[in-house]
Parts: C-alpha cells; structure tokens; sequence
C-alpha cells in the first residue's frame, strides 16, 4: 500500500531505541517510509490511524508482548504483513510466532543486508497480493458490468414499444418480449419456450418465421415483411431477418412487430382526401364547360340569359378559387408552414373590417349584419392578423350563407377573467345535435333540401378550429334546427 508521498509505509515495533533507528536509516535508504513505536501499545494505535504495509514486530518487550500484538494485528488488521524481531535464546517463540500468522521473522543482532533482503522480500509479498487482489477485484467487476450489461439489455428489449421474438432454426421461440404478447394478442403471462405455432396463429406469418429461422431465403440478411390485419381494424407489420453466426451459418430468425394502424388509417385519409377533392373539383368544372358550352352553341339567346349563364359560371369558378384557398390554408396550418409572424393586434379593428366587407353580401340577401362591441376598447391580442381575419370571416360567411334570407347575424365581443370571448349568432337554418362535431371535420358539409344548394368547401370550420386551437383557444357551437346557431370562441389574453 502506497501512502500519497509514493512511499511504501512500514512501521518498527521495538523497545530498543537503538534499533528502531538503525531500521530507519536502513530502510529509509530503500524509499520507504518508517514510522517508529516504543511498545506495542503505540503500535496499535499508529496502526488504527494509518494506512500500513508492513510491520517489524519484536517479540520481547516490557508490558504487552510481541505475540499478544501480533494476535491483535491479525484480527483487526489482517492485511498487514509482519515481519518478528526475536534474539537466538526465543527461537522457538518466533516458530510461534509464524504460526500464529507472522510473515517471516529475522533474529538480532543481523545486519543491514538481512535487513534488507528480508524487507524487500516482504514488500514485493505485499506488492503481489495488492496486484492478485486488483485482479481480482477487477474480475469481479467485469462480471458485475457483464450482468449489468445483460440486464440493461434484457431491460431494453422489454420496454422496447415494438414487440420482439426470437426463434432458433427448428421453431422454438426463445425470447419475446411484453410488446411482443400485446401485439400479437396474447396474455401477458404467456413465457417463450415453445414452438412458433404455439405464438402466432396466422399461417403466413408463421410459416415466413419458419423459412427465414431455417435459413431458407432467397438472400441472407434480406428483410421479409408480411402485414397482418387483426380484430377491431388493427394492422401490425412483421418484419423478419436471420441472426447469423460467426461463420456465416443461420442461428434463427428475430421478428419485429410494429403497429402500423396509424399509418393504415393516414394512408386510409388520404385516398378519401383525394376523392373528396376530385368531386369538389369535376362537378363545378363540369357546370361551367356545360354552361359555355350552352353560350357557344346558342350565340343567338337574349343577352340576360348568357349574363346568367356567365353570372353562374364565374360564380362556379369562384367557388373552386375558395376551395384552393381553404386547401393552401389548411395545409400550412396542419404542417406548421404559416412563416408569417405573429404581432399584437387588435381584435375590434378586425371585426369592423370582416363585419364590412361581408355587409354588401348580407344586404343582398336581406340580412341584417350587425356588430356589438363594448364601449371600452378590447385587450389586445399577440397572433397573425391575416389568420384571424380568415377565422372572423369564415364565421359570419357561414352565418350568412346558412340563413334564409331576411335574417339576422350577430356578431359580439368581450373580455371576462383572461379570455377575449367572440359570438357569430344567427336565426339560420341550424345544425342537427348529431352533426354539430362533425361539422369540424374537413369536407364535411351539412346537407338537406334547405342547404343542398349552398356552394361551400367544407373547410371553413375546420380552418377556424385548427387556427382558434393553435392559439390557445377554444371554439363551442350551440344550435337548434331551424332556430339557428351560436358559435362561440374563446382565446386566451396572456
């Protein structure tokens, strides 16, 4: 043991002052570092205070003997290695001595080779059990790091989301883990073991399991894949691979399954996204190329019949620029694409202008469009004017649109406990209490003989929804049919 000077610490026990220094000016010389006890008693407590190595231990002394001391550095420091001091006449003391635990022993009066050669005979003793103690201490570790590995690795493979099997060439399963049993409905009880047939019940899948676990593919390290549809419109992909050995040779196969529902569902969206597009596209196209076809070949009608057909036309036309400008808005919503900045704004500035704008258009249908507004000014609001706008005129456009003609839309604002409140009330033709949440979904548009000839995208509410949420807020609708609707926003003023 090495003390933080580099020295090697070794104590001299003996009564005999003379040679207690002349064992420090010999061992000194060799690096060591010597510390010196009068009697034994002095020993042990130097020994309970400091890290020591070595001990040289006389056996006769006044008051607490050699071998008493050396029985107490046995037990309580049984690392130390002790080297007795003994005279000719207590020869057989010192074979005592060695039985009782001691080292070696050296007889007085010796010389300062003997000295020397004992001691550093002793220290390299020391040296080699602290090395074969390292070791083994070392050893230990690298097995305690081993199982440690093990276990994290085992605790990875359980907490995977994916499920995992592993099968040998011959079928049976030896790992699986808890994702594993969900996924392929199983009970979480169920432990690996057995054959593949006995786990998974789908003939495909098992039956790719088998080839690739029995090495029979087309290329090794070639991924099979193979999808399986469960109950309650689940899809999971099975994706399979060999685990080869060192020498090339095939040692199983691991299955991964994943949950692809999701996707399944996306990819299902996305084919009713494009029809619903493509019909939203063709039947107003179509009204127009039948309409100026109609002006083409019957050049000779009476002008407000082709300024009809025109007026109809254009309005057709207009309807697909709208439904171009609802699918760019949307999308930039959903993709969080909208790159213009939000600025502080104020709400009741935006409300007279949408409330403008839409008031000619109210007026051609006889409605009465009317803004209630406090008398004091409304809290400002941190968010992208422009979308603002568009979530303000998509309410009272639905307003306007939904109401027989003669009616009435309100439009009011507030501030109550940290939230700017907004209604869009009308007397219209109202939503039945099964549609009112599906009115927020894309495309989709009520439809009866009152409304069957209203032009819409059915991508308003949803764009005033996704706009209202992004910041915070919240968007409620209270209808009865044929009494009207109330759509009611709340967004935050923190």
């Amino acid at each position: 043991m090495i003390d933080r000077e580099g020295q090697i610490p070794v104590l001299v026990i003996d009564d005999e002052r003379d040679i207690r220094e002349g064992c420090q000016r010999i061992l000194s010389r060799r690096g060591l570092k010597v510390i010196l006890a009068p009697d034994g008693r002095t020993g042990l407590d130097i020994l309970a205070r400091e890290a020591i190595s070595l001990t040289l231990l006389d056996l006769k002394m006044p008051g607490m003997d050699g071998l008493e001391v050396l029985s107490l550095i046995r037990r309580d420091h049984p690392q130390v290695l002790v080297i007795v001091i003994t005279g000719f006449a207590t020869v057989e003391t010192a074979i005592e001595a060695m039985k009782l635990g001691a080292y070696d022993f050296i007889s007085k009066p010796f010389q300062p080779d003997q000295l020397r050669l004992i001691v550093d005979r002793a220290v390299e003793r020391k040296r080699l059990l602290e090395e074969t103690e390292r070791l083994k201490e070392e050893r230990q570790r690298t097995l305690l790091d081993l199982d440690t590995e093990k276990s994290r690795t085992r605790t990875i493979i359980r907490t995977l989301p994916h499920g995992v099997a592993v099968s040998t060439p011959d079928g049976r399963v030896v790992l699986m883990n808890p994702a594993f049993n969900r996924l392929i409905g199983l009970d979480p009880g169920v432990n690996p073991g057995e054959h593949l047939s006995r786990y998974i019940h789908d003939e495909g899948l098992c039956q790719m399991v088998l080839e690739v676990s029995a090495g029979e593919v087309e290329k090794p390290g070639r991924t099979r894949a193979y999808e399986l549809a469960l109950g309650d419109d689940r899809f999971v992909l099975a994706q399979c691979n060999q685990v080869p050995g060192e020498e090339g040779q095939c040692l199983g196969a691991v299955l991964v399954l994943s949950d692809v529902t999701e996707w399944k569902m996306l990819d299902r969206l996305r084919t009713d996204f494009m029809a619903k597009v493509s019909h939203e596209l063709r039947s107003p196209l179509s009204t127009i190329d039948l309409q100026l076809g109609l002006l083409l070949g019957e050049a000779d009608q009476d002008q407000s019949k082709q300024e009809r057909l025109l007026s109809r036309a254009k309005e057709r036309t207009q309807g697909l620029i709208f439904l171009i400008r609802d699918l760019l808005d949307i999308s930039r919503i959903e993709l969080q694409a909208d790159r213009r900045s939000p600025s502080r704004v104020r709400p009741e500035e935006i409300l007279r202008q949408v409330v403008d704008s839409l008031t000619p258009q109210a007026s051609s249908r006889g409605h009465s469009l009317e803004l209630d507004l406090p008398p004091e000014s409304l809290p400002e609001l941190v968010a992208d004017p422009a979308s603002l706008e568009s979530v303000f005129t998509n309410l009272v456009a639905n307003a306007i649109n939904y109401t027989p003609d003669g009616g009435r839309i309100q439009v009011r604002a507030e501030s109550r406990e940290g939230w700017l409140k907004i209604q869009v009330q009308d007397n219209g033709f109202g939503i039945a209490p099964e549609q009112q949440e599906t009115v927020f979904e894309k495309f989709y548009r009520v439809k009866n003989e009152k409304t069957r000839y209203i032009v819409g995208t059915g991508l308003g509410l949803p764009i005033v929804k996704a706009v209202v949420e992004g910041l915070g807020g919240r968007i409620e609708l209270e209808s009865e049919v044929d009494k009207g609707s109330t759509f009611t926003i709340y967004l935050p003023l923190d």
